[in-house]
């Protein structure tokens, strides 16, 4: 069995960076995409990108570029430098003696020296059939207003927010600089954001809050064109119009893998980064992208952190006997 000096998993911009900066280095990485399914929303290898139709805030790219094809462009650098790609997913790691064991789906095992965690984290979605069909074909459902919510397409128009915390706050105020109205639509009679974020939203004159609903449906046919609502004290339905969609109701980190690996995961479940390094709590192993950022959740902030866990790979593998 080959011990490769450096593999990767994961397949979104920490990963696909983190394997162009490994592979300049004659560090012959190895990338583990995964591969596509239902978790219970769309997991597609290439992150969350994949669900972007259009990227307008990446770096490089005048007229912006869809999320697929930015991620088609990663991989195909990665490539060209050797980076070898296979498609599957690591389902289990043994990181009690060196070198590392990764589990793989199939039954079989790949064993490195390090390892760089890149596997992402996905939105929490409500779970409705038309959600994820628009979700999925950009028709206006997304989960990242910060992303998406300066989109052409959503100017000028009524949005809605799902959510009652502190993230449903801060995307929803972010929409008001280009939406007509911004609804916040949550199930209770309060909402459970801190005082201050509440207030920096509200201060907003095209800021609304429609209390004790929720949504049963998204309708429209290529594009979101109205909510369907229950009253959750009345049951009476309702329909909002809306020209988007904003899911925020937190995400879920890919870290199931690393159950019983040792590898410290903070109180939400995020890789546990002590410091500005990304090296986790095990020698050898480093941390990239929104696996280990539920702040920021940005292509380039996770490309960053990719390229920072390529050099200290890198670098701690020239101080170990026979792998420089």
């Amino acid at each position: 069995m080959s011990i490769y000096k450096l593999v990767i998993i994961g397949s979104g911009p920490a990963g696909w960076t983190a394997a162009i900066y490994a592979a300049r280095a004659k560090l012959e990485p190895v990338v583990y995409t995964g591969i596509p399914k239902q978790d219970p929303g769309p997991v597609l290898p290439g992150g969350q990108l994949m669900l972007t139709t259009d990227v307008e805030n990446y770096p490089g790219f005048l007229h912006g570029v869809s999320g697929p094809d930015l991620m088609e462009t990663f991989q195909n650098q990665a490539k060209r430098f050797g980076t070898k790609v296979f498609q599957q997913d690591v389902v289990r790691c043994d990181f009690s003696r060196r070198p590392y064991t990764l589990h793989l789906a199939d039954g079989k095992e790949a064993k490195a020296h390090s390892v760089v965690i890149a596997t992402g984290a996905t939105a929490n979605w409500l779970n409705l059939p038309n959600e994820l069909r628009l979700a999925t074909t950009g028709g206006g459902v997304s989960a990242c207003a910060v992303c998406d919510g300066a989109l052409p397409v959503f100017r000028g128009k009524p949005l809605a927010v799902i959510g009652g915390g502190d993230t449903a706050m801060e995307e929803a105020t972010y929409l008001t600089k280009f939406a007509s109205e911004v609804y916040i639509v949550h199930r209770r009679d309060s909402l459970r954001a801190s005082r201050i974020m509440q207030e920096r939203y509200l201060s907003r004159p095209n800021a609304k809050v429609i209390w004790n609903k929720v949504v049963l449906d998204v309708l429209g046919g290529d594009f979101i064109t109205s909510l369907l609502l229950e009253d959750t004290v009345t049951k009476e339905r309702s329909e909002l119009a809306v020209g988007g969609l904003f899911v925020a109701i937190g995400h879920t980190p890919a870290t199931k893998l690393l159950a019983g690996s040792g590898i410290e995961l903070d109180s939400a479940g995020y890789v546990n980064l002590r410091t500005r390094s990304s090296a986790t709590n095990i020698e050898g192993v480093f941390a990239a992208g929104d696996v280990a950022d539920a702040h920021y959740r940005q292509a380039v902030t996770a490309a960053g952190m990719g390229c920072q866990a390529a050099l200290e790979a890198e670098r701690w593998l020239a101080t170990q006997p026979g792998l420089e």
